[in-house]
């Protein structure tokens, strides 16, 4: 009997767990008997219920024999019989419980059944209809059809899609594909139980300047060696945050600005990205990401605007609102959010679990992506026919939803961050200070000494050497003995070994850090080698796979990676930033006599201070409408674009070299940049439109490039068109002058002001743009 009642017990437990096994719908918070209908219909459910109570009933029969035979044996007699009865009495009680239970499941079998019956009898016009629907024939949805038909086969696939309300039955195919997709038309029959359409938007708060971080570290978290990074950082800068602000906020004289509800969700911290970052904080790992991160953090706040940050892919799911299941549907509501700001990480995950909603919404994304994306490689067909697929591209977004670090190219937004900015006794202190034969080497890691004995050695003989390098106290880095070794520093300690150096030496690797840009700014003269060829993802493994080529040398902005810190030489230059050839004995120790003997101020662009990035942070937010002014592909049919536009706007300029905004045509008061900084100009054949408009003292402007798109563009230069041809081709729109060929852009996220071929002369539209920032022009604030 002990043996029978544990068998019985486990039983009721086994099938206790197998019940609520099928009933569940795996999701957290949900009870294991919850009912979902992607996983039990009406009749299997009855059917689990019915099961149940018929075993457990079988049980007590199996038991109440067992009962009556032992009332018919000798185990009752004298002193033996009083063991076993005193070893069954819990047994007793077990029984009765067991007895309750098997009542219990009976009653809810019945009263399940009542609830179907009546479920069934209530729906019974409605499931007539549901048994009627046929797929409609729309030529408005075309692909409704086809949608039917793979959600026929594949609607079990995904528990996103019974949560929605999908039961295997046409009518409920078509009814998700009508109202939470939109593949298919409404059915006529639901408009009676059609959602009440959403409530107006709540009114706009105005933004409004803070002047306070708490509340900011707080929203950024804990639990991550980077987010304390980033928060150290934003302490340590917290006064030149605040005193940018206070200057930005009187320069716009209370403009209006409506506030923003923006989403950080930080994607390459996440723990499915692996998160190799956070680890490597306290080990010389590399920290660029994060402190442009933190900047970001910091400017978006202080600008006013209301923000929620993510580091777990939980919390952006919770954010999203993303149903349950594997990511196939739309979100459960509205996205809550204006701006989304996050990295490709980011991009992915997202991609990964909004399902069509991604699609949707992506307009509102901006992707944090430190070394650019051309338009060839974010177009998935182009980037695939012509050979620019890689592991990042292909997103079909606009370009210039892509922020960069650097100003590689102006086909992306550039983000960048902040270094320190000093004031006049911080100044004065660094010249009275500064020890002119210290050196500092530009890297945390071991093996970025490695092979440089020679460079060092030449070194040695001028400057006494201080080096960073992280080690661990039983294994001392491998590094020359005559270089002084401070092991990693924290930021404040960095700052005043930098403070008190003369130079500060890169050998190569890690490209376009921030740190070059502290050192100038702490008063430091940056040597850094010239690569020879220039690196790009044609000839290095570094940049291999990554959406850039990087592979033109753009004089303004620095796309082609000649050397180590492409910015640093070309927007700086001399006497602050010397770029020689390290292979060249003599041109190193040359240039390395030279500085010393050289007196330098601290130096840092407007465009990597406070007030710069809040600036163009401000700019973004308030002018970049991706949702609205986006230009959708035009037809594969259509013969050019001038045939489906209105004449050009465009005028030929008094000294007739090139064209500019007509005064007769009309402006759109909302037009960023203004079309008044627009002039047109005609590059050489060698040239991208980067560097033509470079020559002229103007930057290239992408946003332009649809008043340019049109044949009457190349009359009204002067340009004889024997033909006109309407492409897909990144250097559009171009004329082949040795054959009288023009062509047009057919694809607008081809736009790019990258990229040139000998065959080509391209139009170019330019702008002018703000003394140190690149990024504005002179009216764009």
């Amino acid at each position: 009997r002990i043996f029978v009642l544990g068998i019985g017990f486990f039983t009721l437990c086994f099938l206790m767990t197998s019940l609520g096994g099928q009933f569940s719908a795996k999701r957290l918070g949900d009870s294991p008997f919850t009912i979902r209908t992607e996983v039990m219909g009406a009749l299997e459910s009855r059917g689990v219920l019915r099961r149940m109570s018929d075993m457990l009933e079988m049980l007590m029969k199996r038991m109440d024999i067992l009962a009556r035979l032992e009332n018919s044996t000798d185990f009752h007699k004298g002193d033996e019989a009083r063991f076993p009865l005193d070893r069954f009495q819990p047994a007793a009680g077990l029984m009765e419980r067991i007895q309750a239970i098997a009542q219990n499941v009976s009653d809810i079998a019945i009263k399940v059944d009542q609830i179907l019956r009546n479920s069934l009898l209530n729906g019974k016009a409605v499931e007539g209809r549901r048994d009627q629907c046929e797929v409609p024939r729309d030529p408005k949805y075309p692909d409704c059809a086809g949608k039917v038909e793979w959600m026929r086969a594949r609607w079990t696939s995904d528990p996103c899609y019974a949560f929605f309300g999908v039961d295997g039955t046409e009518c409920s195919f078509l009814i998700y594909l009508s109202e939470v997709e939109w593949f298919c038309p409404p059915l006529p029959w639901r408009n009676r139980t059609a959602a009440l359409p959403s409530p107006p938007p709540l009114p706009r708060v105005q933004a409004a300047f803070r002047s306070d971080l708490a509340h900011l570290l707080e929203l950024i978290g804990t639990g991550k060696e980077s987010l304390s990074f980033m928060k150290k950082r934003i302490r340590h800068l917290a006064q030149q945050w605040l005193r940018a602000a206070r200057r930005l906020e009187q320069k716009l004289k209370g403009r209006q600005r409506d506030q923003k509800h923006i989403l950080i969700h930080i994607g390459f911290l996440t723990e499915e990205s692996g998160d190799v970052f956070s680890p490597r904080v306290l080990k010389g790992g590399p920290l660029g990401e994060m402190v442009q991160w933190a900047d970001i953090l910091a400017a978006l706040f202080l600008l006013g605007h209301s923000l929620r940050v993510t580091v777990s892919l939980k919390e952006l799911q919770s954010h999203l609102g993303v149903p349950p299941g594997r990511g196939n549907c739309p979100l459960t509501n509205p996205l809550p959010f204006d701006l989304i700001y996050t990295d490709y990480h980011g991009l992915q995950q997202m991609k990964q679990h909004m399902g069509l909603s991604f699609k949707k919404y992506r307009c509102r994304v901006r992707v944090i992506d430190t070394f650019g994306t051309e338009p060839a490689y974010n177009h998935e067909e182009y980037a695939t026919l012509r050979g620019y697929r890689t592991n990042w591209g292909y997103w079909n977004l606009q370009p210039t939803q892509f922020m960069t670090m650097f100003p590689h190219t102006p086909d992306n937004s550039f983000m960048g961050f902040v270094s320190v900015e000093l004031n006049k006794t911080e100044r004065q202190f660094i010249k009275s200070n500064k020890v002119s034969s210290m050196a500092v080497v530009y890297g945390k890691e071991a093996s970025i000494w490695k092979g440089k004995e020679k460079f060092l050695a030449i070194l040695n003989k001028y400057m006494e050497i201080h080096g960073t390098v992280y080690y661990e106290t039983q294994r001392p880095p491998e590094v020359p003995a005559f270089v002084k070794n401070h092991g990693l520093l924290p930021q404040h300690e960095f700052q005043q070994l930098l403070r008190k150096a003369k130079l500060f030496i890169g050998f190569g690797f890690p490209y376009e850090g921030p740190a070059p840009l502290e050192a100038i700014a702490n008063g430091c003269v940056f040597l850094q080698a010239r690569f020879r060829p220039p690196h790009s993802s044609l000839n290095h493994e570094f940049f291999r796979g990554k959406p850039t080529s990087r592979e033109a040398k753009l004089p303004l902005l620095c796309s082609q990676v000649s050397s180590q810190h492409p910015y640093a030489e070309d927007f700086i230059g001399k006497p602050h930033v010397w770029t020689v050839d390290y292979n060249n004995s003599e041109e190193f120790e040359a240039a390395i006599k030279t500085i010393m003997r050289t007196q330098v101020d601290p130096y840092l662009p407007y465009e990597y201070t406070c007030e710069g990035m809040l600036e163009r942070i401000h700019a973004y937010i308030q002018h970049q409408d991706f949702c609205t002014t986006s230009s959708p592909p035009l037809p594969l049919k259509a013969k050019s674009p001038a045939m489906q536009s209105p004449p050009s706007p465009l005028a030929l300029s008094p000294n007739a070299t090139h064209l500019v905004w007509s005064p007769s045509a009309s402006r759109d008061p909302h037009a960023w940049p203004p079309v008044d900084s627009l002039q047109v100009w005609v590059s050489e054949a060698r040239h991208a439109c980067t560097e033509t408009c470079r020559r002229h003292g103007l930057v290239c402007e992408p946003t332009f490039f649809k008043f340019l798109n049109k044949k009457e563009v190349f009359l009204q230069l002067s340009i004889t068109c024997d033909s006109t041809e309407y492409e897909m081709n990144h250097l559009y729109p171009a004329v082949a002058e040795n054959v009288h060929e023009c062509y047009l852009q057919k694809e607008p996220l081809l736009f790019s002001c990258a990229g040139y071929n000998t065959k080509y002369r391209r139009l170019c539209p330019c702008r002018d743009y703000r003394k140190g920032q690149v990024a504005l022009c002179r009216d764009c604030l």
